[in-house]
């Protein structure tokens, strides 16, 4: 007898060998990088077979690019649950940094995927169309809240939205991309929980003073 069907011979619903291959390649690209990745791994993890891979993206070069804008697209969904019609300004710009901070601290592929990518000088992401414009809408979220507060006199005036975002990012990536380093320099595990959560109450709190008026 022969072996069992996999799916990339046609025994799936159409789109699960495509979500099947994303799913193992994340993890793959996030552990090895895309150097080290295999698309062989890949496929065995999904349980289905090479062709599938260049059917539906061409290549590996195109598999992590689809790699990399499902992530982002993750990130904007949980930045982009702030209704800001119906939010104080004060209070959503803190929501905001919430949704990053926590997105971040759940999400540890995503972080050596930015890490990897970083170090490629972002060589992938810039052949994306898609990142760049289910970008646009952040910063525009974050003018639209620092208006109104500046308005409302709860915001303080000259707040950029983009060195805004930029700092939120950083005050929720960098201890967790750099923990093991600094853990070893500092004998001090950054990794554990209530180091973790002071930085997170720590960092929220240097947000608001930075806005805040007076």
């Amino acid at each position: 007898m022969g072996r069992p069907p996999r799916n990339g011979d046609g025994g799936a619903e159409p789109g699960a060998n495509r979500d099947a291959l994303l799913a193992a390649a994340r993890l793959e690209f996030a552990r090895h990088g895309f150097a080290g990745a295999r698309v062989g791994r890949i496929c065995e993890q999904a349980d289905t077979n090479v062709r599938m891979v260049y059917h539906y993206f061409g290549s590996k070069s195109g598999l992590y690019i689809a790699v990399l804008e499902a992530a982002m697209a993750d990130l904007r969904a949980a930045e982009l649950k702030l209704d800001v019609d119906v939010t104080e300004p004060l209070v959503g710009l803190l929501q905001l940094f919430d949704f990053i901070h926590d997105h971040f601290d759940a999400n540890p592929q995503l972080i050596s995927l930015l890490s990897a990518e970083n170090l490629m000088q972002a060589r992938y992401l810039k052949q994306s169309g898609v990142i760049p414009a289910m970008s646009s809408p952040v910063p525009k979220l974050i003018q639209t809240l620092v208006k109104r507060g500046v308005a409302d006199g709860t915001v303080r005036k000259s707040v950029d939205p983009l060195r805004l975002y930029v700092m939120m990012v950083a005050l929720s990536y960098f201890h967790l991309s750099n923990a093991p380093t600094l853990s070893a320099i500092f004998d001090e595990d950054l990794a554990r929980g209530p180091w973790r959560e002071r930085q997170r109450r720590d960092a929220r709190q240097m947000i608001e003073r930075f806005l805040r008026v007076g």
